[in-house]
């Protein structure tokens, strides 16, 4: 294969840039160093660049990696095309994700694997002749994961996303992922897991919520038998379940102040102990967490322990609102259209451009969750196989100023509205309000969709 694209390299380190043209210059056409990053917008308006491989840091005793973020910044304001791979010699993999959220390609750590530093250039060259090709980035893959179902869309936010979850989904770091409700946190971890070196082993879901105060270390350390009335055989947990693999903790945020404490020491000591037992058994997982609440708040307010926030939150992936990706409402739409259409035993059906454009327009407060359930319902009424805007029926979204309460279930589902809004999702408050306990709250959550 010929030499391809010029590569520009920033670094204040001479012995660097020498070491790294040797390296390169039989790969590229044109190789470029230069010792200061304040050179770089003059040689942009001057040469053809493709790829930048820039220093995150270059003022003397100054190693917070600030300067490389600020000059990704302006690389990306003149040329969002460029590609940028980081370089840097403090292996921060906050900084690097930072830096891949901010719109880097990739990161390099120093010293180099010649081999990785080469074949990541080129990967950002090709990239950045797809792009100006009109292709679109990742165009070799799927839109859709075919194993976890995942769907990345169009959008740029969610782009952004699919670069940092490549990225950290084949490292061991835990991993916090935090959206609103329906947005598909619980698919995204299955993502992570089958992109991981653990995805021969097994991902183990476990529900937060669900899991009444009693049962707690049973269901995640297992027990003995012997251990309590109706322990009448050992049983391993779901910690055991997950050795070797992934452990995901779905609704975290719902785990009550004093058993956080018990997980916590089950992460730190990478082992568990079961109920009715004294022995350690030492267990390999790989965590990643979800919740649609504040922790940091709920730290604040001294509802989540700020120690295992630290120790779940070694990488924080936001999962985007569907409002916040309105170019993937549509090609979602018609994801769920095929599935439903094709469960109901109907003829292939489409939507009119009225029916998109409706579609589009609206708010989705329930995100992907909602839409699936709104093409579900049109895909069971339609009288055709064109589904046009009269097939969704979006008033119910409206509320009065005053609820009209028709029915015993109205009442409750308003009241434990009010009170989660009251409180702002604290479950522990909702529940003491309503006089219930937080198992039936939650249950109850689920029954509503709340």
């Amino acid at each position: 294969m010929g030499k391809t694209g010029t590569i520009l390299v920033v670094d204040d380190n001479k012995g660097i840039l020498t070491a790294v043209e040797m390296l390169l210059k039989n790969t590229f056409e044109r190789v470029i160093c230069i010792a200061s990053p304040n050179r770089i917008k003059k040689i942009l308006d001057d040469e053809k660049v493709d790829v930048v491989l820039l220093d995150m840091n270059f003022s003397a005793g100054i190693n917070t990696g600030n300067e490389g973020l600020f000059w990704l910044s302006e690389i990306r304001k003149k040329d969002p095309s460029i590609a940028v791979v980081l370089f840097t010699a403090y292996a921060d993999i906050e900084l690097a994700v930072r830096g891949i959220k901010e719109g880097a390609h990739d990161f390099v750590v120093k010293p180099w694997d010649n081999e990785r530093l080469t074949q990541t250039l080129k990967t950002a060259c090709l990239q950045r002749e797809t792009r100006l090709k009109g292709g679109k980035l990742h165009e070799e893959k799927q839109t859709v994961s075919k194993e976890s179902g995942m769907f990345w869309g169009d959008s740029r936010a969610m782009q952004q996303l699919r670069r940092l979850v490549e990225k950290v989904a084949v490292t061991d770091a835990n991993i916090l992922i935090t959206g609103q409700n329906g947005t598909g946190k619980e698919m995204l971890a299955r993502e992570l897991h089958l992109l991981s070196s653990r995805k021969k082993a097994a991902l183990v879901p476990v529900d937060m919520g669900a899991i009444t105060e009693t049962l707690f270390e049973s269901e995640l350390f297992g027990h003995v038998k012997g251990a309590f009335t109706d322990a009448r055989a050992d049983r391993p947990g779901k910690f055991e379940a997950a050795d070797k693999g992934t452990l995901f903790l779905d609704e975290i945020g719902n785990l009550s102040y004093h058993l956080q404490a018990k997980l916590l020491t089950a992460l730190q000591r990478r082992s568990i102990v079961r109920v009715g037992s004294n022995q350690q058994i030492p267990v390999d997982i790989r965590l990643i967490c979800a919740t649609n609440r504040d922790l940091q708040y709920m730290v604040q307010q001294e509802q989540f322990r700020e120690d295992l926030l630290y120790r779940i939150n070694t990488i924080h992936i936001q999962i985007p609102s569907l409002r916040e990706r309105k170019e993937d409402i549509v090609p979602l739409a018609e994801i769920f259209l095929k599935k439903y259409g094709k469960r109901y035993e109907r003829q292939p059906m489409h939507f009119t451009d009225e029916a998109k454009k409706k579609l589009e327009e609206q708010p989705w407060t329930g995100n992907i969750r909602e839409l699936e359930h709104a093409i579900e319902k049109a895909v069971i009424i339609a009288d055709g196989t064109a589904l046009d805007a009269g097939c969704f029926d979006f008033r119910q979204r409206q509320k009065p100023a005053e609820p009209v309460i028709t029915t015993l279930e109205d009442m409750e589902y308003n009241m434990i509205r009010q009170a989660m809004e009251k409180h702002k999702g604290n479950l522990s408050l909702v529940a003491s309000q309503l006089g219930i306990s937080r198992q039936t709250l939650y249950n109850k959550l689920k029954r509503f969709d709340l």
